[in-house]
């Protein structure tokens, strides 16, 4: 345990991030939401942004968003049936989340490709 830090403060803190990995984690409900923050509404815009993810997943994934608050689903009764999906303003709390794992995922990118350079140069 890291020096100033309680137990029962290391205990939250991981009782928290366990949370908030439940409810985003995986490997498609954050593309989802980028994808819908970028302005991908309807079913077949969702799933061509969000590349090799099948349309049952995306439709249980979507089911999960919308049932945790991030996603609003709205179905609107013309000459066909349309639906788009919308993020809410729950889900723009994320926004720094989403800032932040960008810049980290670069950052680790860069990292993982330097290092495989520089073992292919001392090979």
């Amino acid at each position: 345990m890291k020096e100033g830090i309680s137990e029962k403060e290391c205990r939250s803190s991981l009782t928290a991030i366990g949370d908030a990995l439940y409810v985003i984690g995986g490997k498609w409900k954050l593309k989802v939401i980028v994808a819908l923050r970028e302005g991908n509404s309807r079913f077949n815009d969702i799933q061509r942004a969000v590349k090799r993810i099948s349309a049952r997943v995306l439709s249980n994934e979507l089911k999960e968003l919308e049932l945790n608050g991030f996603v609003k689903r709205n179905v609107y009764t013309q000459s066909s049936i349309v639906v788009e999906y919308v993020i809410t303003d729950y889900a723009n709390t994320l926004g720094n989340v989403l800032q932040a794992l960008a810049e980290w995922g670069t950052m680790h990118r860069n990292k993982i490709k330097q290092e495989r350079h520089l073992e292919a140069a001392d090979a």
